[in-house]
């Protein structure tokens, strides 16, 4: 990304750019594995290298939303799944 500042509001020839690449969000701890009971809840938690960072829960090719069978919690570098009403389709 990149944005222009200007050091007056008259700098129509002065004008610099800046430009600044973020670092991506990493694992600290990845998803582990769980074991659920048909019809259960469970919960995917993963930590993130950054707090507060972008999370987009996906199931393969899917992003998943929240709604009656998912929910999304995130708070400061941790992230968490709940899956509720649990099928054999969401192994």
């Amino acid at each position: 990304p990149s944005t222009s500042f200007c050091p007056s509001p008259r700098c129509s020839r002065s004008k610099s750019h800046f430009y600044f690449i973020a670092l991506p969000a990493l694992f600290k701890q990845e998803l582990q594995n769980t074991e659920a009971e048909e019809g259960g809840t469970t919960t995917l938690r993963c930590e993130l290298t950054k707090p507060k960072a972008p999370v987009e829960w996906r199931k393969g090719d899917v992003t998943l939303y929240p709604g009656l069978k998912y929910e999304m919690k995130q708070q400061g570098c941790a992230a968490e799944l709940v899956i509720y009403d649990l099928e054999p389709d969401d192994s």
